[in-house]
């Protein structure tokens, strides 16, 4: 009896590990349930674009699913740049010379051999600016730009001045600047006049492009936008990125260490138009190299005035084109009490859909985020019902 009495409490620490697992499986399970998957807030006036979307974009009505293991919104956010998969592109290089001397690269993908849209003169056409320190080879860049060329549509990507192309003067880019974008702009319609035209912009090329568009108006060249996880009130995502933490430490450090880099390549442009070069150089985080760079090259006293110049929370009301935003309620770049939601409800020309989780350029969905996810099967809708169906321009005052 005595030889068996081991075996006995062998066993039951055995199930109740078993047991522990369980129930913490079965606890996981209904929090993910209950408080993650959530159909997304859409906020936008019930009228002409409420419409087109919900006739045209139908997965803005069905239930968003973070991907079960991976729904907190630093992993989400640093896990989906390892495990997403990176399809080929290949991409036709453009060096466009700016009126300053500078110049910038284009990446063409013409799509020519595609049988849905066979004319390329009115082949219609996606402008799309990658992120801060992003190119044309991010994983979120390749992935929008094969799900457009399976439509049959012709994407050029917008690297800003000095990514993927050598840096000429003395002039990088920032969130409040729109002139690069509207030179680009006018040469694609140029060479295309009678194509369609719409632009995409992920997280600072979200910013740019909806600043463009509120600037320029019913002239902007463009049928519509879409803006992917961008900084609505910059003073509030700097705020949240500073926070003592993964914030700080991961995220904001990261993205410091990538402009400094690059500001360190060029340096020698920059000794007669920045006071310490090297003053810059010590910059850890976005806050400090907008400081001691970004602020003083465009002009701004502070980086309070480029800040207030760059968030686009306030410029709402001057969309003319219809434009729709996807972010996530817990993204640490774009605070949620910081969307605009009440005044997206005032103007017909945009729609925010804000899902509960899927942090910055996240979105990952499915037990495996290999395949394309729902930021790109939102991007894939919306185009084709754009270019498709034309969704109705609201004209304001």
């Amino acid at each position: 009896m005595g030889d068996d009495e081991p075996k006995t409490i062998d066993y039951f620490q055995d199930f109740k590990s078993a047991l522990i697992v369980f129930v913490f499986c079965i606890g996981y399970l209904i929090y993910y349930l209950i408080y993650v998957v959530k159909k997304p807030l859409l906020a936008c006036s019930d009228k002409g674009f409420h419409k087109f979307l919900t006739s045209h974009v139908p997965i803005i009505q069905e239930k968003f699913w973070p991907t079960v293991w991976c729904f907190e919104s630093r992993a989400m956010t640093i896990i989906r740049s390892l495990v997403e998969s990176a399809p080929t592109v290949r991409y036709e290089p453009e060096m466009l010379e700016m009126p300053d001397g500078g110049q910038v690269r284009l990446d063409w993908v013409y799509n020519n051999d595609n049988k849905i849209h066979s004319d390329p003169a009115t082949r219609p056409t996606i402008v799309l600016l990658p992120g801060l320190t992003g190119t044309s080879e991010e994983t979120y860049v390749l992935n929008l730009v094969t799900e457009a060329t399976k439509l049959g549509y012709r994407v050029v990507v917008f690297n800003n001045r000095g990514n993927g192309s050598k840096l000429l003067t003395a002039r990088t880019y920032c969130a409040a600047n729109t002139e690069d974008l509207n030179v680009v702009v006018c040469h694609v319609k140029c060479r295309f006049p009678d194509a369609p035209l719409m632009g995409t912009g992920v997280s600072l090329g979200g910013m740019i492009l909806f600043s463009y568009l509120a600037k320029l108006g019913k002239d902007c060249g463009m049928l519509a936008g879409m803006c992917v996880s961008m900084a609505w009130n910059v003073f509030e995502s700097v705020g949240s990125l500073e926070k003592p933490g993964l914030n700080k430490h991961v995220l904001n450090r990261v993205l410091a260490k990538g402009l400094v880099e690059n500001f360190k390549q060029n340096m020698h442009l920059f000794e007669n138009h920045i006071d310490d070069v090297h003053h810059v150089l010590k910059s850890t985080t976005i806050r400090e190299f907008d400081d001691r760079f970004t602020a003083p090259m465009f002009g701004y006293s502070t980086w309070q005035d480029y800040y207030t110049d760059a968030c686009i929370h306030d410029k709402v009301h001057a969309l003319q084109v219809p434009v729709l935003c996807l972010n996530a309620a817990d993204d640490p770049f774009s605070p949620y009490h910081a969307i605009p939601v009440n005044e997206a409800e005032q103007n017909d020309n945009i729609a925010i859909l804000v899902t509960s989780h899927g942090g910055h350029i996240g979105f990952m969905d499915g037990l495996i985020p290999r395949k394309p996810g729902y930021m790109y099967r939102l991007f894939s809708q919306y185009v084709d019902g754009v270019f498709k169906h034309g969704p109705t321009v609201t004209k304001t005052e």
